[in-house]
């Protein structure tokens, strides 16, 4: 795509109806901001326990937040919050207002739950069609979505957005790769939305069919869930010909569409009417200048179901103030390169070493010593776990240790919702450490 197009779809989305609020006069939007906040915190404090207890304990009281300065004053949440918290301990709603929940894979096999109220809907279809209008697309656009539906908030969080800006949604959702293909090319797919190793992998299989992508009307591809550098989407748009854009988002805030690139590609903007952000020292908890690399922290302003105080993303990023040739006065953070903590995210699902390690453990026979050896096989993610097991476990037939060899198996997809590749060894095979163990040996490249 030519820079004069590029221009042109960003000059054209500046005056979309829906992308208005992205271009809103900085004074204004503080102002809303404060509003929203003040309201929020009202809420928590009546509805959330958790939040009364914190706030009680800081000495904060509703009354003393006056405006968005002011969110400094509040506590953080963390993801173990959550988990301590399951299933609805959270909830800012009666069951009766919530009309939807969605659901993530968590360290000990329980979910980690959200929920939705009609007007939270409202807000995550908005902010995911002001994603695509970023993105350059409109009505005419046919767009194929290989996000998984489910529990998984992309797929449907995708969808209803896509239904917003009334384009045309073709939901797929993930695998049975050749059909991806032949559903593209019949029906003249203009945009595309998935992870992006997935991507590499429809360009891959579509080559083994004969087909070039590039030959296909597709012009935009939607790609989150996971990391991806700089130069995967370079080698993605050299092989299919299209522009290939970044969507934020995460489940404990609302799912995709917090934050989103515009054509520019020059960072994320987010949607601070709906998710104000902030960046502090992961180790400190300091809030950082503009600039400065942090760990990303974000307060959902509007969301009644289940507001988040300052949720700490574990994601490491800074947040931009310089501004945008798009003309968006919402502000951008750059691209997601790294996490805080350990978390892999694999094909768009969320695994914890622990959560493997629980499920081992779990199988009588197993040894506490174990390794994730993660590789990539034709674009793909792939999942391997050497795994010690005792001697007499090897020593039976070779029958009843393929037995075992799938009860392990299915004991870790049954936590992270993922087939693996289970590799039982001998005790003593893995190195061992004095230090650290390097539970994790990645050979992706």
């Amino acid at each position: 795509m030519n820079q004069a197009t590029s221009s042109l779809r960003a000059t054209v989305s500046r005056f979309h109806p829906i992308s208005a609020p992205d271009y809103v006069p900085l004074d204004k939007l503080r102002d809303l901001q404060s509003a929203r906040l003040c309201r929020m915190v009202q809420r928590v404090y009546e509805n959330v326990p958790l939040y009364r207890t914190r706030m009680d304990k800081l000495g904060v009281h509703p009354n003393d937040i006056r405006g968005i300065d002011d969110i400094v004053r509040l506590p953080f949440t963390m993801k173990v919050d959550l988990r301590d918290t399951y299933p609805n301990g959270l909830f800012a709603s009666p069951m009766k207002e919530i009309v939807r929940l969605h659901a993530s894979s968590g360290t000990t096999g329980k979910p980690i739950v959200v929920a939705y109220t009609q007007q939270d809907l409202d807000v995550w279809k908005e902010v995911v069609a002001r994603s695509l209008v970023s993105f350059g697309l409109d009505r005419s656009d046919v767009l194929q979505n290989a996000f998984g539906y489910g529990l998984f908030t992309g797929g449907l969080g995708l969808h209803d957005g896509v239904e917003r800006l009334g384009a045309t949604v073709i939901p797929i959702s993930g695998g049975n790769t050749e059909r991806q293909i032949m559903i593209m090319k019949d029906f003249n797919v203009t945009a595309v939305s998935c992870t992006p190793s997935y991507f590499i992998h429809l360009i891959d299989k579509a080559m083994e069919m004969g087909l070039d992508l590039r030959e296909f009307p597709l012009r935009t591809g939607i790609f989150g869930a996971e990391p991806w550098t700089a130069a995967m989407r370079q080698r993605i748009e050299e092989l299919s010909n299209i522009r290939a854009f970044d969507i934020y988002g995460l489940s404990e805030i609302v799912g995709p569409g917090v934050g989103a690139e515009c054509c520019a590609q020059q960072g994320l903007h987010i949607f601070e009417d709906h998710f104000y952000p902030e960046i502090i020292d992961p180790e400190t908890c300091e809030v950082l200048p503009d600039g400065e690399e942090g760990e990303l922290v974000l307060t959902t302003l509007s969301k009644d179901a289940m507001p988040m105080l300052r949720y700490r993303t574990r994601d490491i990023t800074a947040l931009e103030n310089v501004p945008c040739p798009c003309g968006r006065t919402i502000r951008r953070i750059r691209r997601i390169s790294r996490r805080s903590d350990d978390m892999l995210i694999l094909r768009g699902v969320n695994v914890f070493p622990s959560q493997i390690e629980t499920a081992i453990m779990r199988v009588e026979g197993t040894l506490p010593h174990y390794q994730i050896v993660l590789t990539r096989d034709g674009g793909l993610d792939r999942i391997e776990v050497m795994i010690e097991v005792s001697a007499e476990v090897l020593g039976d037939t070779v029958a009843s240790v393929e037995i075992f060899r799938r009860k392990i198996a299915a004991a870790i997809e049954n936590i992270i919702g993922l087939h693996v590749k289970v590799t039982l060894v001998t005790p003593r095979t893995l190195i061992r450490s004095e230090g650290k163990i390097q539970r994790v040996l990645d050979k992706r490249v």
